[in-house]
């Protein structure tokens, strides 16, 4: 990390600044609105392109999505520090992904979102921040009390290259089906004809914006989960300074752009059921600490060769299809019909995998 401008406090707040002005733009230019970008509904959609979910209106490839795990690739090989390495508990960590993905979809947004949301006026956001925040919270408490799911031990560099070759191999698929106009299924893909999954940039800018971003989060170690976990454990406020910046920089970009609509009600892809986008979000920011990094994170690390990284985002994307095939999954309407159960469960495992992993000395 010697000599790495990004790593340090304004290296930070460039790269959220950065982001703060890449997602408002992929929002003007085709992504859904308060959503340019958004790690957890990108891997919804992409979990339907593949058909692992029927829900129509949330399936594409979403290009951004592959393109931070191939720029974290190409930034580690770079700077010489692609490092495979896995083993830490893969199971457990696969099921906080799952749970991280339910709790972000009763929300509808995971942390990037949620303060996209907030730039973009959305009061809901706020409940989702202080749900997120309390859910990290939560993870301090067993971070405290010894909680570790083991170390990761070295691995073969082809087992680090299986997350960024899967990221390859879709990205080959979305060259090769492209979207077909007025149909719902290009060869293997699927594609949404109307909602948000049919809300997108071009294919060349998305992966672009994708890429610059996961060079630059690689570099910097951007997190969302880390910045409020640091903040609360150490009073620190390093990769908290980069989520300001996002949100700030968003906030203005969107006031430019014509994109800050502020209030609560028919805000875009986002409910109004202030107890669910709390609870969902603190089950997601449990998840997300237990785990250690927030989905955006993991995606860069996986890139890196990370493969507990990797299962987690792989956990993610299992957690979407469940999500839509079971009805956990929030709409513009509310709560899913089973969401709040799900949301129960979720809960539930995440406490047990804390609860069951505490080391203490």
């Amino acid at each position: 990390m010697k000599g790495n401008v990004l790593a340090t406090r304004w290296g930070i707040v460039l790269v959220g600044a950065s982001i703060g002005v890449i997602a408002p733009l992929l929002q003007k230019l085709g992504n859904p609105a308060n959503m340019g970008i958004c790690v957890a509904c990108m891997e919804r959609d992409i979990a339907g392109a593949l058909g692992l979910h029927r829900a129509g209106v949330v399936q594409y490839l979403r290009p951004e999505i592959l393109g931070f795990v191939l720029g974290a690739f190409l930034a580690a090989v770079l700077f010489k520090e692609f490092r495979p390495r896995g083993g830490s508990a893969p199971v457990a960590r696969f099921f906080l992904g799952m749970c991280a993905m339910i709790g972000a979809l009763v929300f509808l947004g995971c942390p990037w979102r949620a303060l996209l949301r907030l730039a973009g006026g959305d009061g809901n956001a706020i409940l989702g921040l202080a749900g997120l925040a309390t859910g990290i919270w939560i993870g301090t408490l067993f971070f405290r009390g010894g909680y570790s799911l083991g170390r990761s031990s070295p691995q073969s560099k082809s087992v680090g290259l299986m997350i960024p070759l899967l990221m390859a191999g879709l990205l080959v698929l979305r060259l090769a089906y492209p979207p077909v106009e007025g149909q719902a299924a290009s060869g293997i893909l699927f594609y949404s004809l109307q909602g948000p999954g049919a809300a997108r940039a071009p294919l060349l800018v998305s992966l672009a914006a994708g890429l610059i971003i996961g060079v630059l989060a690689q570099r910097s170690r951007f997190c969302t989960m880390g910045g409020i976990r640091d903040l609360i454990l150490f009073r620190q406020l390093h990769l908290f300074s980069g989520m300001v910046a996002l949100v700030v920089v968003a906030w203005v970009v969107n006031l430019i752009l014509g994109q800050f609509h502020p209030g609560f009600e028919k805000q875009p892809v986002a409910h109004s059921q202030h107890l669910w986008n709390f609870c969902g979000m603190m089950v997601a920011g449990l998840a997300f600490a237990l785990a250690g990094g927030c989905p955006g994170r993991q995606l860069f690390m996986a890139g890196e060769g990370d493969n507990d990284a990797g299962v987690f985002v792989l956990g993610m994307i299992i957690g979407a299809a469940i999500a839509h095939n079971f009805g956990l999954a929030s709409s513009p309407q509310g709560v899913g019909p089973n969401g709040i159960a799900g949301l129960a469960v979720a809960m539930g495992i995440c406490l047990f995998i804390g609860l069951t992993n505490l080391r203490r000395s």
